[in-house]
């Protein structure tokens, strides 16, 4: 490869896939030390069924195992960079127990990576249930 032809946009590709991994791989270990570090201050995150939280929301919940994922299958199959901005549109299927209730989760999902000071953070998660 031509180094000096490089797609930096691919560069970022690259993170960004890694950084998806390691957020799935936080929640299904209920790792919130991890999370707070990927998640933006000004998050928005969406839920399957409409609920909506800020980081400090969600924190709390995965703190308190309001969600426990039991497994996690993701997918980013397309991943669109602009500047400090990657939107990242996959798709997200979980088994995992939300309250006291046991989901099946099937979604599409969009994921807004912003990059502030030289470090990537989650700005917002959008999922659509298949159905």
């Amino acid at each position: 490869m031509d180094l000096q032809n490089a797609d930096p946009a691919d560069e970022v590709r690259r993170i960004i896939e890694g950084l998806e991994q390691k957020r799935y791989s936080a929640m299904l270990a209920s790792d919130v030390a991890t999370l707070a570090d990927l998640l933006d201050d000004d998050l928005v995150y969406t839920h399957s069924f409409g609920e909506r939280d800020d980081k400090a929301g969600y924190l709390k919940k995965v703190a308190d195992r309001y969600f426990v994922y039991h497994e996690i299958h993701h997918s980013s199959d397309r991943i669109i960079v602009r500047e400090s901005l990657a939107v990242v549109a996959g798709v997200m299927r979980a088994k995992a127990t939300v309250g006291a209730a046991v989901r099946e989760i099937d979604n599409s999902c969009m994921a807004v990576w912003g990059k502030s000071r030289d470090q990537w953070r989650l700005l917002a998660y959008q999922p659509t249930p298949f159905r």
